[in-house]
């Protein structure tokens, strides 16, 4: 069974595979290692969804597309019936927490501000106010998945209060529903996001969800950019009332003279909280987990279906 995968030290990675697995490296669509028509099983590189769909064409055999990706969005419509298609859910749970802390300590410690005195050699405590804490503030997580749950776990020690919302409600487990939002909003001063980005989630932060949250709220976007309304985002922190911290934006990569680059209340990074050096060795662990199962004729994990 012929396998693609993205990188070469995916090979040592991956683990013990069955006799009859044959690895090779297709790093780049435009150049392919053999007859793309005997692959059974890709993991494509981070890059490869712009030439997709011309590659897709060629992989007449394909059965399985193992992402190393959390969210499957930029693949919806893509993979061709009969083509299973899983991401890689749980893999970048640690780190996108890691980056959703960071970025709420480091907004609400205005860091950034900091970090602008410290370019210009200015050392004055006096022009900054009491900064808000982290501690006890109300957190609203919108999209209680696998990586809300490792959010929740790292902000625990700081003794807020976490409020649950999913696509649908889960009452035994305290998670609300969407619909929930309007009566939820107003008491959330961070709201972060990790939904996937669908139809349903797509323009889901408007103008009415922000103007629905407290003075001094923090928004928080993990997810993808198009979950944020960009125009009604800058109406609302250009006021200065709320606050953002974006890793995603609409559009993506941000235009060098979007004004959202220079408010002093928003905090971009480009699209990093999952790029951490632990990310390959987790995600081809998945990749070759799920290899195994492939080859043993067991169900796969992660399976991206129907209204993902």
């Amino acid at each position: 069974m012929k396998v693609w995968i993205a990188h070469q030290e995916g090979r040592e990675l991956l683990g013990p595979q069955p006799a009859g697995v044959e690895v090779e490296i297709c790093a780049d669509a435009a150049t392919l290692p053999s007859d793309p028509a005997e692959v059974r099983f890709w993991v494509p590189p981070f890059s490869a969804v712009g030439r997709a769909a011309d590659l897709l064409a060629k992989l007449t055999g394909l059965r399985v597309v193992q992402l190393l990706s959390a969210g499957a969005d930029k693949w919806a419509g893509q993979v061709p019936p009969g083509v299973q298609l899983c991401d890689a859910s749980g893999v970048h749970d640690a780190s996108v927490a890691e980056w959703v802390l960071g970025a709420v300590i480091g907004s609400l410690r205005r860091f950034p501000a900091f970090a602008r005195a410290q370019q210009r050699h200015e050392w004055a405590p006096e022009a900054f106010t009491p900064a808000p804490e982290l501690t006890g503030k109300r957190v609203l997580i919108v999209g209680a998945g696998s990586i809300g749950r490792a959010v929740e776990e790292r902000l625990a020690p700081f003794e807020v209060t976490v409020t649950r919302v999913a696509r649908t409600a889960r009452p035994e487990q305290d998670v609300h529903g969407v619909g929930d939002l309007p009566g939820l909003l107003p008491a959330a001063e961070i709201v972060v996001l990790l939904v996937p980005l669908t139809e349903q989630t797509r323009g889901l932060v408007d103008g009415s969800f922000l103007a629905a949250l407290p003075d001094g709220a923090l928004l928080v976007n993990a997810a993808r950019g198009p979950v944020v309304d960009t125009a009604a985002l800058l109406t609302e922190v250009a006021t200065g009332r709320i606050g953002a911290a974006l890793d995603v934006t609409d559009p993506e990569p941000l235009p060098a003279g979007h004004p959202l680059w220079d408010l002093p209340n928003v905090l971009i990074t480009p699209h990093v909280g999952g790029a951490v050096a632990g990310l390959l060795p987790r995600a081809y662990r998945l990749a070759g987990a799920q290899l195994r199962r492939f080859a043993a004729g067991e169900p796969l994990v992660n399976r991206v279906v129907d209204g993902y």
